[in-house]
């Protein structure tokens, strides 16, 4: 089938479009620049040229295909909730090109919607928050609406994705670290992040794609949660920092935006995604990559 990606250039969009051409798949990708539509071309895609700013080239690529992925987000966090709300207008539109198709569309969200009780694994039927308390609720909440209409949409819940040149969040927290010159972690550190390797979670949209099991919500989790004092002492070691803890008030000031994430104990688990979809995580853990990571010079 021909699938339509946005954010097909991106770092989990790229892997994705990879994985997509070897299953023998045709890959759309929107792309809004000539040196990276080189690149996606080179990865066996056909470039689409548009942007998420531009809402009817974002419709005619769907219009074309046979399946969407939406992975492209605007991660200003200077203006999240705008990009949140933003995005709920991309999936909207979307979702009004495939109505009554019964064509797949898989939407990007993260582990962080679904909420579960302290120190409990959030599940993928549990509750989730909504985009009055997090902004980036605007995404499900907008997928679902379009389930409830009978669009064949499902959410895809994105962990800290990593391999050995990126990590989700923990890029900014790299950043971070190199500014203020230590790792900081709060309290004991104990809190847990959720993750997979780029090349699992490239499988897992796949795997969603062909499945297209409507109304969904799928965990792309290989490893339930990593403490945060494991990633900055592995950190700490990478890049010959030091490593110490701080306390909840003192987090804004070290982290920024950050802080809202970084005390936080997330720990998500995939045992729903696993069965329904034959998943089965074969990449490196976080711990491996961040112990191996390629530093910029």
């Amino acid at each position: 089938m021909r699938v339509f990606i946005t954010g097909a250039t991106g770092f989990i969009g790229s892997a994705v479009v990879k994985e997509l051409v070897a299953a023998g798949h045709q890959a759309l990708g929107l792309c809004r620049s000539d040196d990276k539509a080189s690149a996606l071309a080179a990865a066996g895609a056909e470039v689409h040229k548009g942007s998420l700013e531009d809402i009817e080239s974002v419709k005619a690529g769907a219009a074309r295909s046979d399946a969407v992925i939406h992975l492209a987000f605007n991660h200003d966090f200077s203006k999240f909730a705008e990009n949140c709300e933003d995005d709920r207008r991309v999936i909207t539109a979307l979702g009004s090109v495939i109505a009554g198709s019964n064509r797949p569309m898989i939407i990007t969200s993260g582990t962080a919607m679904a909420q579960a009780a302290p120190g409990q694994l959030s599940m993928e039927d549990g509750p989730v928050v909504n985009s009055a308390v997090v902004p980036r609720a605007a995404s499900e909440e907008a997928a679902n609406a379009l389930a409830k209409s009978g669009v064949n949409v499902s959410a895809m819940r994105l962990p800290q994705v990593h391999d050995t040149t990126r990590a989700g969040l923990v890029t900014y927290y790299i950043m971070t670290a190199r500014e203020k010159g230590y790792l900081a972690y709060i309290g004991d550190g104990q809190n847990r992040w959720p993750a997979a390797h780029v090349c699992d979670v490239a499988r897992l949209y796949r795997l969603a794609t062909e499945r297209a099991v409507p109304g969904a919500h799928y965990h792309a989790v290989a490893e339930e949660g990593v403490s945060m004092r494991a990633i900055a002492e592995t950190l700490g070691v990478r890049l010959g920092l030091p490593v110490r803890s701080i306390t909840l008030d003192e987090a804004p000031a070290y982290f920024g935006w950050l802080a809202m994430f970084a005390g936080h104990d997330m720990p998500a688990s995939s045992a729903w995604t696993r069965q329904t979809l034959d998943w089965h995580p074969t990449g490196p853990g976080m711990i491996a990559d961040l112990a191996n990571l390629q530093l910029e010079s």
